[in-house]
């Protein structure tokens, strides 16, 4: 029997991806699962623009609200959370609709973990007093390859090399390019759409997204809140709120902080999915409504 696939639908902040996910799952006989990194957190579902009720109510959602404030999470964490609650939905003969912007969670849940050795800063202090042309020479001995195709200017990008030659014990170009073979071959299999909007389109999302988040209780939310973790205080507008709590700036500068770190962030959010070729891109035209049957047909439906 053929599996389920999955559908993933991605975008930057304020494109859509909660509706559009909602009448896809509607038409497709699908369940949302969540893969934004600060709506898995109960507390702050305005700030984080979490879906509605009568979105939730219309068809199943998963993994919205499911931590509490003080939780930690990470993308290997999520990753553990997300594949058993994906493949029941498949048990069930539903079609999960994975959406979100996180870039990390998505690429951790579709592809797995790098397998290149995280950071060793005791390492890299003992790599510190070398010169650039030490650590070429020191790159060139390790793994040749890895030398040839790597800015001998660049000091991050030659530490990073020589790092990952000693904690793996293995040559860095030859698991980069086992991973890059692996991650094509994976790519090629799944099936998802990437949100685009004009740019003054998602920038005038924004600014009504942020006013309306601050007037229907985001500030409450904060105000609310006896303790939070590193990642929970990491949502935007979180610690803008708390300046403005704390009087250290007014309603009009809490307003723009939050529209200009949120611009920022749908700005890297674009650059992140641009470079998952995998997706499909799906423009949403301002003012139109939800390009339902556009995304059918590139899913392939």
């Amino acid at each position: 029997m053929e599996s389920i696939p999955i559908i993933y639908l991605c975008g930057p902040t304020s494109s859509g991806k909660s509706s559009l996910a909602t009448d896809l799952a509607q038409r497709l006989g699908g369940e949302v699962v969540n893969a934004d990194a600060f709506q898995l957190y109960r507390g702050l579902e305005v700030l984080t623009a979490a879906p509605t009720t009568d979105e939730k109510a219309s068809v199943p959602h998963h993994l919205y609200g499911i931590l509490g404030p003080e939780d930690t999470c990470d993308a290997m964490r999520y990753r553990g959370l997300a594949l058993p609650v994906i493949e029941e939905i498949q048990g069930r003969g539903a079609v999960p609709i994975v959406t979100g912007g996180s870039g990390l969670y998505l690429k951790f849940l579709t592809h797995g973990p790098s397998p290149l050795p995280s950071g060793d800063p005791a390492y890299r202090e003992t790599l510190a007093p070398l010169s650039l042309r030490e650590l070429a020479d020191r790159l060139q001995e390790l793994d040749p390859l890895e030398a040839s195709r790597t800015d001998l200017q660049n000091r991050r990008y030659l530490t990073r090399a020589i790092e990952i030659c000693e904690l793996s014990g293995q040559r860095c170009s030859d698991l980069r390019d086992r991973w890059a073979s692996l991650t094509r071959e994976v790519s090629a299999g799944l099936r998802g759409l990437f949100i685009q909007r004009e740019r003054p389109d998602l920038h005038q999302r924004i600014n009504q997204r942020t006013e309306r988040m601050l007037d229907q209780g985001a500030i409450d939310e904060v105000c609310r809140l006896a303790s939070a973790s590193e990642t929970f205080e990491k949502a935007i507008g979180f610690r803008e709120i708390q300046d403005l709590l704390a009087g250290k700036i007014n309603r009009s500068e809490c307003t723009e902080r939050i529209r200009a770190a949120t611009r920022q962030y749908a700005k890297r959010q674009e650059t992140w999915f641009r470079r998952e070729q995998w997706l499909k891109p799906l423009h949403w035209p301002p003012n139109k409504e939800i390009p339902l049957d556009r995304a059918m047909e590139l899913l392939g439906y």
